[in-house]
């Protein structure tokens, strides 16, 4: 059977507006007796696509408990198919709070109905493989025990509220509760092919004698064969080929910018190391010039020391002539002057044979 895909916001809101098929879904959700339920006013949200992504609907419903006890809530479903909508899903979700038409009472007793919220999601959520989450708030003690006592005051709940999150992607066939065959019509492997994904082809079968679920599938086709509805879902085709373009193109400036930040960071290191080897250089000049000045030095220390031991050498030289002299003048023999002075006797006789 090809029927129209819920997954688009037409569709889903063409379902919504059937109470039958609101209450179906909703209690499936919630897990609940949905026994009444009406849209609130300004429901609808995706108006002006170019700036928003995100479809959303405020019920008003009556549930009742296993007791009979009959509790009037609110429920929010925000559905989008982009992953960078949470800032706009606390924004509305703080419009809730504000808006005093979901107060009830009056004066002193007035107080907050409670609120669900419900994200239908066309994309995953971290590594959460459940196709579907819940949310509960719980009350506990500073030991962390469960209090159940005194909650029936409606403080609690006028300031918190429960969320359920769907992750579309993550339905695959599998059906085994009541909220896996209602939820089974979002499934998105069952589009009739990449290049139509406004219809899916639904196995009949799997809902015979449901007599909730006939009234979906029927509505399907029914949005399917009108023409509006196709417009419509034309129209966001568009929005969301337009949308993935400028992610692309975002996701591209960013993989260039990426290259870019990398390669100012590889000619910064290259820069750092060619500095510090020509640092290095320098250095290594620095320290050959030090080694060359200090064996210029030792050089000339050593020059220096050779002349003085040459000028000693010379001075011993004449201060032993002038000796040897002044002792042959004294009618000394060259052999007593040798033995004298401890020097040759022919070293005497050649400075003698000088006078």
């Amino acid at each position: 059977m090809i029927v129209a895909n819920p997954i688009y916001d037409v569709v889903f809101k063409y379902l919504m507006e059937d109470e039958r098929i609101a209450r179906t879904i909703l209690s499936a959700l919630l897990k609940k007796d949905v026994v009444e339920v009406h849209v609130r006013r300004n429901e609808y949200s995706n108006k002006g696509r170019d700036t928003l992504s995100i479809f959303r609907i405020d019920f008003g419903a009556t549930i009742r408990d296993e007791q009979g006890k009959r509790q009037t809530i609110l429920i929010e479903i925000q559905k989008t198919q982009v992953d960078s909508e949470l800032l706009r899903f606390r924004q509305y979700l703080g419009a809730q709070y504000d808006n005093k038409e979901n107060m009830e009472g009056s004066g002193r007793n007035t107080y907050a109905l409670p609120m669900v919220a419900v994200y239908l999601l066309g994309h995953t959520v971290g590594s959460i493989e459940a196709p579907v989450v819940y949310v509960d708030h719980q009350v506990y003690d500073y030991d962390r025990n469960v209090v159940e006592g005194g909650l029936d005051n409606p403080f609690v709940e006028s300031l918190t509220h429960d969320s359920i999150i769907v992750q579309i992607p993550r339905l695959h066939g599998r059906i085994n509760n009541r909220l896996d065959k209602v939820l089974s019509i979002f499934d998105q492997t069952h589009v009739v092919s990449k290049k139509d994904l406004q219809t899916i082809d639904i196995d009949p079968s799997v809902y015979g004698g449901d007599d909730d679920m006939e009234p979906i599938l029927r509505k399907l086709m029914e949005a399917s064969c009108d023409k509006d509805v196709r417009r419509e879902m034309d129209v966001e085709d568009e929005f969301f080929s337009v949308l993935k373009n400028r992610e692309a193109e975002i996701m591209e400036k960013d993989r260039q910018l990426a290259e870019s930040i990398v390669a100012v960071k590889q000619a910064e290191q290259q820069r750092e190391q060619a500095e510090q080897r020509q640092a290095q250089a320098e250095l290594q000049r620095e320290q050959a010039e030090q080694r060359q000045a200090q064996a210029e030095l030792q050089r000339k220390e050593a020059e220096q020391q050779r002349e003085q031991a040459e000028d000693r050498a010379v001075r011993a030289e004449q201060m032993m002539r002038n000796t040897i002299t002044t002792l042959l003048k004294k009618q000394m023999t060259a052999d007593d002057i040798a033995g004298l002075l401890g020097v040759d006797v022919l070293t005497v006789k050649q400075i003698a044979s000088g006078i």
